[in-house]
């Protein structure tokens, strides 16, 4: 007999136990399944040297206390190691390597399926976050079977890989990242740069999250007039977690000795083919840059803050050229192609009509078209910081009302 519970939360991410305190403040009985340990994907789907590109001071979660530090940048196992005693805190309900088979609905419970056991709830809300599976292109199959191919999800570090030059294809953060270590070892590398969002680490004396979060730009509302699809492949900012300030950006790879590409289209016997649009690109991303940094000089004048701006803010002065249109992997001695491209999500377990063609699930403001199935965690989802581990409070207050009411309206026609 499937175990009866009231809600069924999917995924021990920092969304997942988020909903998860949100709902024991509110007596709701529920359970917490994850497929792996608590935070899988920050323990083995993250380097061990990449921190956190937002500082302590936003690391915010509900019930969360003071994390000290707040100028630190935590790095990835750490968070992880964070978020397993959050959930201990509050003794969050947490099944580990609790993997979900399926989810369909029979009347008004919904029946979850998995590896240890099932399960019967009025409410399910699938909290497995917005990084799921690489979003790699399907030329990547017409590579060359000598090339080796790594996603930022499994890169551990320059050693993991082959000797050789490497090709790095995607421009937000992990991407610049792993092409600045990669670099750094002494390797050639060649980044193949699409849409991205240059930022400052700094920017008129504090930490770039400051006035992101003083300006409202965090928490803005999704606007329904973008199309989803827009929303979902919006890059995320090219930032490093460092506290000395450094910042990282192409015309700094540029001078460490990275070569800058266009956006790789796909490749033909072994030579990879980029587009001509390099410097429209920088150009639209700088304009980004500046109305960004426009955005917070009129908070700041507003406010009157004591905030002089800093002579060396970065302008229009990414001038990375054109960039090669064609990459030969053998005679540049590519030996490595490490896709940075994104992520998209895949539910092979869910067995509701609540997916697009896309594969997305359709949700208003996180509330499937199924009444009492909800989600959290996906970009954009309620405002601009959805996806992110400073947005997810926000997210969960809300998501934990809609959860409550549905239980309300189940157990009063049931009566």
């Amino acid at each position: 007999m499937p175990l009866r519970v009231d809600t069924v939360i999917i995924g021990a991410g920092q969304a997942g136990l988020a909903l998860s305190h949100c709902l024991t403040v509110r007596g709701i009985e529920h359970v917490v399944l994850e497929r792996g340990r608590v935070g899988e994907r920050w323990l083995s789907e993250r380097w061990p040297e990449l921190r956190l590109l937002s500082p302590n001071f936003v690391t915010r979660l509900p019930g969360l206390g003071d994390l000290g530090d707040p100028e630190g940048f935590m790095r990835s196992r750490e968070f992880a190691t964070l978020l397993n005693d959050y959930g201990r805190g509050f003794g969050a309900p947490i099944r580990t390597g609790c993997e979900v088979v399926s989810v369909n609905r029979a009347g008004d419970r919904f029946f979850v399926f998995t590896t240890r056991g099932a399960f019967s709830a009025s409410a399910v809300v699938i909290a497995t976050g917005a990084c799921d599976q690489p979003a790699i292109p399907a030329w990547a199959e017409e590579l060359p079977d000598d090339i080796r191919q790594v996603t930022a999800t499994n890169y551990i570090g320059p050693d993991m890989l082959d000797e050789g030059g490497v090709l790095v294809v995607g421009a937000s953060a992990s991407g610049v990242q792993i092409a600045r270590d990669l670099s750094a070892s002494g390797r050639p590398v060649t980044i193949s740069v699409g849409r991205h969002a240059p930022a400052p680490r700094r920017y008129r004396g504090r930490d770039l999250f400051y006035w992101l979060e003083r300006t409202g730009y965090l928490f803005e509302p999704r606007d329904p007039a973008i199309p989803d699809e827009r929303l979902l492949t919006l890059p995320s900012l090219q930032l490093a977690g460092r506290t000395d300030g450094q910042e990282i950006s192409l015309d700094r790879l540029k001078a460490q000795g990275v070569t800058i590409a266009g956006r790789a289209l796909g490749v033909t016997a072994g030579k990879v083919h980029f587009d001509d649009s390099l410097p429209k690109v920088v150009y639209a991303a700088e304009i980004r840059l500046s109305r960004l940094q426009s955005r917070i000089d009129h908070y700041i004048s507003g406010m009157g803050f004591d905030a002089p701006p800093r002579p060396e803010a970065r302008k229009f002065h990414e001038n990375v050229g054109y960039g090669p249109r064609l990459l030969n992997l053998e005679a540049a001695g590519i030996r490595t192609v490490v896709w940075a491209t994104g992520f998209r999500r895949t539910y092979p377990w869910l067995r509701l009509p609540v997916l697009d063609s896309r594969g997305e699930i359709l949700h208003a403001g996180g509330a499937t078209p199924e009444p009492g199935l909800f989600a959290m965690g996906l970009p954009f989802m309620r405002q601009r910081s959805s996806a992110f581990i400073y947005g997810t409070g926000r997210d969960a207050e809300a998501i934990a009302e809609g959860v409550a009411a549905h239980l309300t309206i189940s157990k009063s026609i049931a009566a």
